[in-house]
This record gives C-alpha cells, structure tokens and sequence, in this order.
C-alpha cells in the first residue's frame, strides 16, 4: 500500500463504527478504496441491513474526512445496506419481467439497442422501464436527452424520471460521466446494488437493465441479484464480437439465468437503391445462436436515421415508429416476450385415470 492510500486509510479508520466500536476501516466497512492519480478518490461504505440512516452521517464524515486530505480533487463515497427488495420503498419487486440487455464486448451498440427495445415494448402496450447499469460509460442521459437530475423518493428511495413513455433512471443521472468512470471493483458493485434496490418502479410489465459490457463481478452480482426472466445478448458479425458471445452465453449458462435471443447489430447497410453490404462479416450471430441453441431475435442494420436520432436524444422507435428499423426492433420485442411467456409457461400436469 502506497503511503497516500496508508494515510487515507488511517484517517477513516479514525471514524468509530457505533457497532463495534472499532474503526470504520477495522470493521470490514470500507470497501473498494482508490486513490487516483489525478486525485479523485472513491470508497464504499457497507453498513448492515436496517442501518443505513445511522451510517448516512458517518458516510459524510468519511467524505469530508478524505476531501481535507492534501492532495485530493474529488470524493465520492457510496452507502450500501444488504437489505432485501421486499424492505425497501424501491426495488423491483413490484417489475413483473426483468431483461438484461448483454454484450460481453463493448462497441457492439448495446445500449442504442437497448434503449430502442426499451421504445418497441412501450409501443407494444407494455409497461416499461430502462435501467442503465453501465457505470463506466452511461449512455441514457445522451440517447434520451435528460438534463434534469432525478427527484428523492420516500424513505431515502430515488424516483425514475419519464422519458418518451418510459420510467428510466441511469448512473448518469446522478453523477458526471468523469466520475461514473473511475468506479471500478467493489466500488462498482456497490453502486449497481443502489441502482436496483433504491429506485422506486411502481409497477411494470418490463424492466430492461442495459448491462456494462464485459462478464466481470458487476455482471456476476446482477445476475445473482435480480429476479431475471432472461437476458439479451447483442452482437455485430464479425468473429471478434462472436468469440465474446460465447463468453456471455457460457456466464448466463452459469447462472442459470434463462437467454431469450441474440440480436445481430450492424448486420449490414443497404444503400438507396436496395443493394447491401455487409461491412462486418454476414450471419455470425445467428450461427453462434444456432451452435449455442438459442433463440436469434433477428437483425438490425446500420442505419442513418438511427445514429442521427440517437445523437439528437430523440429513439428512433419513438420519433419515428413507421420506419423500417423501428419494425424490426418491435418485431424483436415481441419475439422477445413471446420466449419469456414460453418459458415461465408452467409444465402440464398428468392426470392418471
């Protein structure tokens, strides 16, 4: 341990945890400490179940306590309590389908893909939320043009804000971009915990959770946290992107956490007059869901008027539902529920005469 950390480390551990006694470092409560170059620092404090308004003044104490060492630029400190779905205000308890939306690599168009989908199952009659989970790049913010920050909930809970007939809620809200990207490790985890048991959903057919990418522990702790009804995974063609796939299917496979389809992104552009080309490779998704066994949702192209109305913060599916790409993501939807519906469907029971 580098002398600043050491020095960091000491001063929070002069804080007393008013359980044991002891200091907040002593206790096990301080996880994911880091101290960056460019002298941000973040921590989490993991306070136990029923105990986080006690530890809620100490959280700020600890984040004064590093702001006044020499040195440091930023602080952020995250609280967490292990406490169950059904204690809280928030939560998804009430969310009758959860989706995750994967990519085991990044730059595949995860989270345009989500968003869109997120759209096409509202414009379907289903209600329907995002969670943007990606704390190292939030996209919401941009792809649906927030601004605002997100009012407080009851008890300490945070509610989504609307946006284009969805209940959404993002990293990004919260904080700025520069300081979702330094959490990392515990510090990661943490936060994703908060996201889900803290914000209050009311009521919804859909939740979608636009995943990081990659199958490290914050995958791991949402797959092993949440109640899900299956995942998503998106791919482009090429054998690059493919060989992540197969990591994905593997972790779901793990987990037990059922895979509802593979979609193919960037499958090809078509220019005006109809003709195609297939910039990244043509159909490797949808051999690797038939290799793996799993359901291929189908394709969606490179597409101009997709890029622009996401720059714009304007979904397409929601700004301009009668084009052709706004069909296929409602067909992919559709497809989509109609393989949670097939396998929650309960087994047939055997009468014997």
């Amino acid at each position: 341990m580098n002398n600043r950390l050491a020095q960091l480390q000491e001063r929070l551990d002069a804080i007393e945890d008013p359980l044991t006694g002891k200091g907040l470092f002593t206790s096990g409560r301080i996880l994911g400490l880091d101290w960056r170059d460019d002298g941000k620092v973040s921590f989490t404090i993991e306070a136990p179940a029923g105990e986080a308004a006690r530890y809620a003044k100490l959280r700020d104490r600890a984040e004064a306590e590093a702001r006044a060492l020499e040195g440091v630029t930023s602080v952020v400190a995250v609280l967490t309590a292990h406490e169950g779905p059904a204690k809280q205000a928030g939560g998804v308890a009430r969310v009758k389908h959860i989706i995750a939306i994967a990519s085991a690599k990044g730059g595949v168009g995860k989270s345009t893909l989500a968003v869109n989908l997120a759209c096409a199952f509202a414009a379907l009659g289903y209600k329907t939320g995002l969670l943007d989970l990606d704390v190292y790049g939030p996209s919401a913010p941009t792809l649906l043009g927030v601004r605002e920050k997100p009012e407080p909930g009851p008890d300490k809970t945070i509610m989504p804000i609307d946006a284009f007939g969805l209940k959404t809620m993002s990293i990004g809200y919260l904080v700025d971009a520069a300081s979702a990207m330094i959490w990392r490790g515990a510090m990661a985890t943490s936060a994703v915990r908060q996201m889900i048991d803290e914000v209050v959903w009311g009521e919804l057919d859909v939740l979608l959770l636009d995943m990081p990418p990659g199958t490290g522990d914050v995958q791991l702790t949402l797959v092993q946290r949440v109640p899900l009804a299956g995942a998503i995974i998106v791919s482009t063609p090429q054998e690059l992107a493919l060989a992540d796939v197969r990591r994905g299917l593997a972790m779901f496979e793990k987990t037990r956490a059922p895979v509802l389809g593979i979609i193919e992104n960037m499958a090809y552009f078509e220019a005006p007059d109809g003709s195609r080309t297939h910039i990244f490779g043509q159909g490797g998704a949808r051999r690797v869901a038939q290799q793996a066994g799993a359901p291929f949702l189908g394709e969606i192209p490179i597409d101009v008027a997709l890029r622009e109305a996401s720059d714009a913060g304007r979904p397409l599916v929601a700004s301009a539902p009668e084009s052709a790409t706004s069909f296929r993501f409602r067909d992919i939807a559709q497809a989509a529920y109609a393989n949670i519906e097939m396998l929650n469907k309960p087994a047939p029971k055997i009468v014997v005469a």
